[in-house]
């Protein structure tokens, strides 16, 4: 009796112990079913996210790489990611119309809409594409302190037309970033084509800015930053360039040895890097909507705040962040303008290339078997001289003006009888890489027959394709004799061909250039003037640098000797 009143009791007493046990049991898989539900649920879309790869202007890939970063750790029912990549955007414009082999981007924010009327003017998309700015920074005048102590800061603001004008020649040296391939530059011009509306001679007096800024152009408005004192650039030291705020801004944080630098406000207003965010054309529906609302974080408040740190203005121009109390900067809001039609552009940057005579220049050359005949008197062949001359052209050119190469003859690539052998670059890139190597070197590549008007053809062809505004676009013929492809075109199917390709609004001039005595001048004549450009020859192969010189005329003429390709 009493064993079994003892068992009861344990019975009892261990009873409460089992449930409690139970419960804990049962709580602990509750909270662990609870949060592997909430996690399935929560991550919703996310098993199998959307990724949009977004390219983006290098100054403004800081702030957009730390929005995507956000957005891909989120977790929600509309979750996706984001690939941030800096790109250049005349590479990305580039790609967008000749495809590179690669994915596009989904999402493209170049530093200013010019790229985008660039892009679309090219055939880079068929609908009209305008973009969302999500920035902005004002285009100014950089000034060393120097120069802006003579312009009277700090009492007064340093103008454009002081630095622009007559007076400043002597006391300021100006860099100016070429206009065909930097926004900087095009708005630059807008604001001297203003300023310079109400001048006696307006013609005369915007040709004269024009000129003032000609002579220290680069490639890229980055470039004019080694280019002050004390700075690790070549040429002349220079006092005063055009750039962005946010870009001027960011030089000062550093206080570099060259000096920290005073901006010059335009007055009128000139259109601003405006940071165009576009989802690009042909993106399919699931990235297209997830680019859509990625654009809405950029444009919200908490990112606008991170733009404002990083020295950028909203859209509308206003500075949500003080620019320092040493008054370099302004604190006030600037006016946003619009830049004007491409059409109205592309006026503009031809005017500019026949001022600054920047071209772009497709040069191809004859390697046939009869370029290694010999020059008499010389002691070299047809094909050396040639290339002499070349190398001289070359170095004649200005830094920023294009030049590539194609070679011809027969069969040089497969049945082609025409082959690259440079691309389309600056001259400085030329000079300073293999550029000059590769023009020695065809010396020793010369064989075949004269595949002149399929090369011709096919050259003027890829010209007119990637032209480009604010040059003067020219292709340049050198042969020592005249076409000898039987199974190639004939001269009358190329030169209907030539006169169906042209486009006044984008002039594309053929120069040829003949030497030797087998050379038909009547062939090369007509060639030329189906594209409103010259033919220039002579028997004598000796004088090779006589006729290369006489041809390049035609691009090295200044103005108003010459008429600008408006003209």
């Amino acid at each position: 009796m009493g064993k079994h009143t003892s068992g009861t009791r344990r019975g009892r007493l261990s009873s409460p112990v089992a449930v409690l046990s139970a419960l804990l049991v049962v709580a602990l898989v509750g909270w662990f079913s609870f949060d592997l539900l909430r996690d399935r649920l929560g991550s919703g879309g996310c098993e199998s996210p959307t990724t949009i790869n977004v390219a983006t202007a290098p100054d403004l890939a800081g702030v957009v790489t730390r929005v995507g970063k956000a957005v891909s750790e989120r977790t929600g029912d509309d979750c996706y990611h984001v690939t941030v990549t800096a790109r250049e955007s005349a590479g990305v414009a580039e790609s967008l119309v000749l495809s590179e082999g690669g994915e596009p981007p989904d999402v493209w924010i170049p530093e200013s809409t010019m790229w985008l009327q660039r892009a679309q003017d090219r055939g880079a998309w068929s609908v009209p594409v305008t973009g969302t700015s999500i920035a902005s920074s004002p285009v100014v005048f950089a000034l060393t302190e120097d120069v802006a102590g003579q312009l009277g800061w700090p009492a007064s603001t340093p103008t454009w037309a002081a630095l622009i004008g007559p007076a400043a020649t002597a006391r300021v040296t100006l860099g100016f970033a070429d206009p065909a391939r930097d926004p900087v530059g095009v708005s630059t011009l807008l604001g001297v084509r203003t300023l310079t509306r109400t001048a006696a001679d307006p013609g005369q007096g915007y040709a004269t800015a024009m000129r003032a800024l000609s002579p220290n152009t680069v490639p890229e408005s980055a470039d004019l930053f080694t280019r002050l004192p004390g700075g690790t650039g070549q040429g002349e030291p220079l006092s005063a360039f055009p750039t962005s705020e946010n870009a001027l801004l960011r030089h000062n944080v550093k206080a570099p040895d060259t000096g920290r630098l005073v901006a010059a406000y335009p007055d009128p207003a000139v259109p601003p890097l405006d940071y165009p965010y576009i989802v690009v054309p042909g993106t399919d529906d699931t990235r297209r909507s997830a680019g859509e609302r990625f654009l809405g974080e950029l444009i919200g408040e908490q990112t606008q705040s991170w733009l404002a740190d990083a020295g950028f203005r909203t859209p509308q121009g206003k500075a949500l962040r003080p620019r320092g109390e040493d008054r370099r900067t302004a604190t006030a809001d600037v006016a946003v303008v619009a830049l004007p039609p491409a059409a109205e552009i592309g006026t503009m940057l031809n005017e500019w290339a026949g001022v600054n005579l920047s071209g772009r220049i497709r040069v191809l050359l004859d390697v046939s078997g009869s370029m290694n005949e010999q020059v008499p008197g010389t002691g070299k062949s047809r094909m050396a001289v040639t290339v002499e001359a070349a190398e001289l052209g070359l170095r004649l050119f200005k830094p920023t003006t294009k030049v590539g190469l194609w070679l011809f003859s027969t069969n040089l690539d497969g049945d082609l009888p025409y082959r690259e052998a440079l691309p389309v670059l600056p001259v400085v890139e030329h000079l300073a890489g293999s550029g000059l190597q590769v023009l020695r070197d065809v010396v020793n590549r010369v064989g075949g027959n004269t595949g002149l008007y399929d090369s011709v053809l096919a050259a003027y062809r890829d010209s007119a394709a990637s032209w480009e505004p604010g040059r003067i676009n020219v292709v340049v013929v050198l042969t020592d004799g005249k076409n000898d492809n039987r199974s190639g075109i004939t001269r009358d199917t190329m030169l209907a061909e030539l006169a169906r390709l042209q486009d006044p609004r984008r002039p594309l001039q053929i120069i040829g250039i003949g030497i030797g005595p087998d050379v038909d001048p009547t062939e090369l004549q007509q060639i030329s003037s189906a594209t409103g450009g010259q033919a220039y020859t002579t028997a004598d192969p000796a004088k090779i640098v006589d006729v290369f010189y006489a041809g390049l005329s035609k691009l090295l003429c200044q103005p108003p000797a010459c008429k600008s390709p408006t003209g």
